[in-house]
């Protein structure tokens, strides 16, 4: 049995943002599987901010993208050919082959997850990474204690929609939001809990910020770097808490940005900022869906997607995630045969 499968590779590394001609669309043909392996049939593709790095040459915390060669990321698909007895056909899983409709892998490479229990979907979204991301910065990296007030950036996005509703959870007082137009700071509030929300395409950052939090803030959830730091430093209270999980207004630049003009506001202020890589806190992946799973099913932890169909559409989710188009986790759908294909659906 063969195969033909469609697949996204990079061919050249960006220079500022990146553009259609620096990838390729493939198709290429899959051999059946070989002893303790499995043909994964994908169904949901993850792209996330972490992939512009990814793009570029050069040491990170994960490894570049070979160029010419498919691209990679969180997918959850279906088996639909087994060498494996412990992985039979039917069963869904969890793997990091995304980029690509059809993946051969070994069975030590996958994770069969339950979609009876909750969609596909969500183990790439809110009981996946980007909720863990969210649980562990406000848990460990910067914790949240009774009373204290939250600033999240990006708070529309994937992890940032996930933060400001954990912050409530663990006794936050007041939790704030900053999002870029007047629709997604409307979902802040009316969909995802927050107290208040600030346009930064408005302009005027740290004052909006100051407006929003009169008494200062206690912890900073950075999701986006750059003048969203700044500002936070200055609203900041004596001993707060920064949890740098991304900066992704600086991800597209060519050139290395310079940092926050009034950083000696953390010597001052005794402000402790802390950056942190999910890869070293998979340990604490079990908690986190124990817990969300309760939250998921009581109604208390609502999720934003949005979903674009198609393999062909793969790189357009990407490029409009990157230009902050989504609200909440971005995420590709590839539909079977028969299934409706919906571009661009907010949930």
């Amino acid at each position: 049995m063969t195969i033909s499968s469609r697949e996204w590779r990079l061919i050249a590394r960006p220079i500022g943002e990146p553009k259609p001609t620096d990838f390729e669309f493939a198709t290429v043909t899959l051999e059946e599987p070989g002893p303790g392996q499995i043909l994964v049939a994908n169904d949901w593709l993850s792209v996330d901010p972490y992939m512009r790095g990814r793009m570029n040459e050069g040491k990170s915390y994960m490894p570049p993208f070979e160029l010419g060669q498919t691209m990679t990321g969180g997918a959850v698909g279906t088996v639909i050919a087994s060498a494996a007895d412990t992985v039979p056909v039917g069963t869904s899983v969890i793997h990091f082959a995304g980029w690509r409709e059809y993946a051969v892998l070994d069975v030590a490479d996958v994770h069969a997850v339950d979609v009876n229990r909750s969609p596909a979907q969500a183990y790439l979204g809110v009981l996946g990474a980007t909720g863990l991301t969210a649980y562990v910065g406000l848990t460990e990296i910067a914790p949240v204690g009774e009373g204290d007030v939250v600033f999240v950036s990006g708070a529309a996005g994937a992890v940032g929609s996930v933060a400001g509703q954990i912050a409530r959870k663990l006794g936050a007082s007041r939790v704030i939001g900053s999002a870029g137009g007047p629709e997604k700071v409307a979902r802040l509030v009316s969909d995802f809990g927050f107290d208040a929300a600030i346009d930064y395409r408005a302009g005027h950052l740290t004052e909006q910020l100051a407006a929003a939090a009169p008494e200062g803030i206690d912890i900073y959830f950075d999701n986006v770097g750059g003048e969203h730091l700044q500002a936070a430093l200055t609203v900041l209270n004596t001993f707060g808490r920064v949890a740098l999980c991304g900066s992704i207004s600086s991800y597209n630049n060519a050139t290395s940005a310079p940092g926050p003009n009034n950083l000696h506001l953390a010597t001052r202020k005794r402000i402790t900022l802390r950056g942190y890589i999910l890869g070293d806190h998979t340990h604490r992946s079990g908690e986190w869906v124990r817990t969300a799973s309760g939250w998921l099913a009581d109604g208390s932890l609502r999720v934003g997607e949005t979903v674009v169909d198609g393999i062909d559409h793969a790189l357009d989710a990407f490029l409009d995630m990157m230009r902050g188009a989504n609200t909440g986790k971005m995420l590709v759908h590839l539909p079977r045969e028969g299934e409706s294909r919906v571009e661009h659906r907010n949930t």
